[in-house]
């Protein structure tokens, strides 16, 4: 018999899984989406906005830190402008690390270029095992693809190493839930 809790349980259940959940764009820890600036409202492809100069600059000769670099990947990536994304990542010093690896992953894969993205998550996850982001968009990745066991193999990585109450987990619930993943 059903008991009148458990009626309301499982709309209610699905509601909270279905209802926008705070993301964290392409390897970003803040869990709301980048803000529009310049960058992806008014800069050319290869070029940032920087806020100190009031101009859009070109990525590669900057001089901007690789904190403003990825902020800026990070924006052009929601905006889903995924080449810009990938030129401007690769303009940060540190662009072999794992958290410009995640980014590049990311751009590459909902380009199209999805074998790319699933290598560059591949060497972020070499990198640093403990990048729940990454394992969060491979498994979201591999929900895509139909392989449902894959993604809960990364849902379980993303567990053991401490993240099952974080967006990373909840993210990747979330697209096995629904089959879907998320657009940034």
């Amino acid at each position: 018999m059903t008991r009148p809790n458990q009626i309301f349980a499982a709309p209610i259940f699905a509601a909270l899984i279905l209802a926008p959940l705070p993301l964290y764009a392409a390897g970003g820890m803040d869990s709301s989406p980048p803000p529009a600036t310049p960058t992806s409202t008014e800069c050319a492809s290869g070029t940032v906005w920087d806020a100190d100069k009031g101009v859009c600059v070109d990525a590669q000769q900057s001089g901007l830190n690789d904190d403003a670099l990825f902020d800026a990947a990070r924006e052009l990536a929601y905006a889903g402008r995924y080449d810009d994304a990938i030129q401007v990542a690769s303009a940060m010093e540190d662009a072999d690390g794992d958290r410009a690896l995640t980014i590049l992953g990311f751009a590459h894969r909902k380009a199209g270029r999805v074998d790319l993205g699933m290598s560059l998550y591949a060497q972020a996850i070499a990198k640093n095992p403990d990048n729940l982001l990454v394992r969060s968009y491979k498994g979201q990745a591999h929900v895509e693809a139909g392989n449902l066991q894959l993604a809960r193999a990364e849902l379980a990585e993303i567990e053991a190493r401490g993240g099952a109450e974080t967006w990373p987990a909840e993210a990747l619930v979330a697209a096995i839930q629904t089959g879907v993943g998320f657009t940034y």
